[in-house]
């Protein structure tokens, strides 16, 4: 099934809006970010390793007369990920949103089998990440009189993951349930938190981390009968983050999965 095509869709609402996407090389950051960027926002494209892909990121925002801002760093590091969100709003002068993306699973590795280390780089990456980055966002969004977070949560994160992924769920259900604080923390700051939890997106990271009979016996369990692309994840991005369409929207988790999990 191909992409369906959001180049026409405009949501006025976000034309001149700052965001900042961290994990935005590839896969689902990278369509992400394009989206907004064809909104009219300005955008800080976020990457780690990934150079060259986040550079075409980039390239092809500006390229469609948008902005964009690179800016690199270790989210999994506190001191780096407030950098990094403090330069993205330097940059551009403000922080309107911020989408905490960035995350891996960092291999298969059994309950029985982990190490502290292991652990500590699962955990680090795809939850301090996100508290860290989004304490350091508050005051800029405080700043400029709300406006939202968002954070990729996974399927993972209700099912358990499969084999050898259990701590990369257990890393999403704490992203999940720190949405929900998040979001009733800062609804007085007309600040609104919400989360997207995709299924089996055919994204790099599958390439990376499932195996052909793995990715086989998912598509068995999804109801629509095909695995998720990048593109199907970005239009709930973009309702989280227009008041015009989920203003009282708070808290939630937005289940992307062609109906492989319904909650």
């Amino acid at each position: 099934m191909a992409d369906i095509d959001l180049s026409g869709l405009k949501l006025p609402d976000l034309a001149g809006k700052i965001v900042l996407v961290t994990g935005a090389s590839t896969g689902i950051g990278a369509a992400v970010a394009t989206a907004f960027a064809a909104q009219g926002c300005k955008v800080g494209v976020h990457y780690n390793s990934s150079r060259e892909p986040a550079e075409r990121v980039a390239a092809g925002i500006t390229d469609a007369g948008g902005e964009a801002f690179l800016v690199q760093g270790d989210v999994s590091r506190t001191e780096v990920v407030s950098r990094i969100v403090d330069d993205t709003a330097s940059h551009f002068g403000g922080l309107d949103g911020l989408v905490n993306n960035a995350g891996l699973m960092l291999g298969r590795v059994s309950y029985a089998e982990m190490t502290d280390a292991q652990y500590d780089a699962v955990m680090d990456l795809n939850g301090r990440s996100v508290v860290m980055a989004s304490k350091a966002a508050i005051p800029h969004l405080r700043a400029r009189g709300g406006g939202f977070i968002i954070n990729t949560s996974s399927i993972a994160a209700r099912n358990g993951g499969s084999g050898g992924a259990g701590l990369y769920a257990s890393s999403k259900a704490f992203v999940s349930n720190v949405t929900r604080g998040l979001a009733r923390e800062l609804i007085g700051d007309n600040i609104r938190v919400n989360a997207v939890a995709p299924g089996f997106i055919d994204t790099a990271f599958h390439e990376r981390y499932s195996t052909d009979q793995q990715r086989a016996a998912a598509v068995a369990t999804i109801p629509q009968g095909r695995t998720g692309t990048a593109q199907d994840c970005v239009g709930a991005y973009l309702f989280l983050a227009t008041p015009a369409l989920s203003g009282y929207v708070v808290g939630q988790v937005i289940e992307v999965n062609g109906g492989q999990l319904m909650p």
